[in-house]
């Protein structure tokens, strides 16, 4: 199996911009690599994200927003994640499991627990190999979109603020599988920062 690594992170703090720096990098060490997303990445999951994401007729349930974002972990999984670790390819995801345990369980009130075993039955106990979190305050997250686009994005500073406690807690939990950052640094060290724990798992193939 190939080695697995998430971004998770607030909404404006980067996670993009760094996941396809990382896929740069790999492809220059002739590294076989594969980046998606949550939610999305299959044509089933392009659909969910147009339910999920849109501003507006989009009054959803927390337990019907957790089951569409599991819908679409299913479909990713089986189609795409899997089989590429299979072939012992990188896979790098911009989002997964740890971003439902922080919106729809720290976020949205649901419990915990009900959120861990729908996210273990729609990955089959699928885990990163690292989760690597760009750590910044909601205010200045949300202060570098220049447009809220879309549900999430334009909930009150609350719900930012338990995201990002959720977050913190996880990785202070499991600091081995975590890769924590400050997100306010330059873009250049948070990647430098990210290759230099990435490449510690790949040192067979440099």
């Amino acid at each position: 199996m190939g080695p697995f690594i998430t971004f998770e992170g607030g909404e404006g703090c980067g996670k993009s911009t760094q996941s396809r720096l990382l896929l740069k990098k790999l492809e220059q060490q002739n590294i076989p690599v594969v980046l998606t997303h949550e939610p999305g990445g299959t044509s089933l999951g392009t659909e969910i994200r147009k339910l999920l994401k849109r501003k507006r007729g989009s009054s959803i349930a927390p337990q019907a927003e957790l089951f569409l974002f599991a819908a679409s972990r299913v479909q990713l999984v089986a189609e795409l994640i899997r089989p590429a670790l299979e072939e012992t390819k990188v896979v790098i995801c911009d989002r997964f499991t740890d971003s439902t345990l922080v919106y729809q369980g720290y976020g949205r009130g649901l419990d915990l627990t009900t959120v861990e075993t729908v996210n273990n039955m729609a990955t089959g106990n699928l885990k990163p190999d690292l989760t690597i979190l760009l750590d910044m305050s909601p205010e200045q997250g949300l202060a570098r979109k220049q447009s809220l686009k879309d549900r999430f994005e334009l909930e009150d500073l609350s719900f930012h603020h338990r995201v990002r406690e959720g977050y913190l807690k996880m990785a202070a939990a499991e600091p081995d599988c975590w890769l924590l950052i400050d997100a306010s640094l330059p873009e250049e060290k948070i990647a430098e920062i990210i290759w230099d724990r990435v490449s510690t798992l790949l040192l067979p193939s440099l």
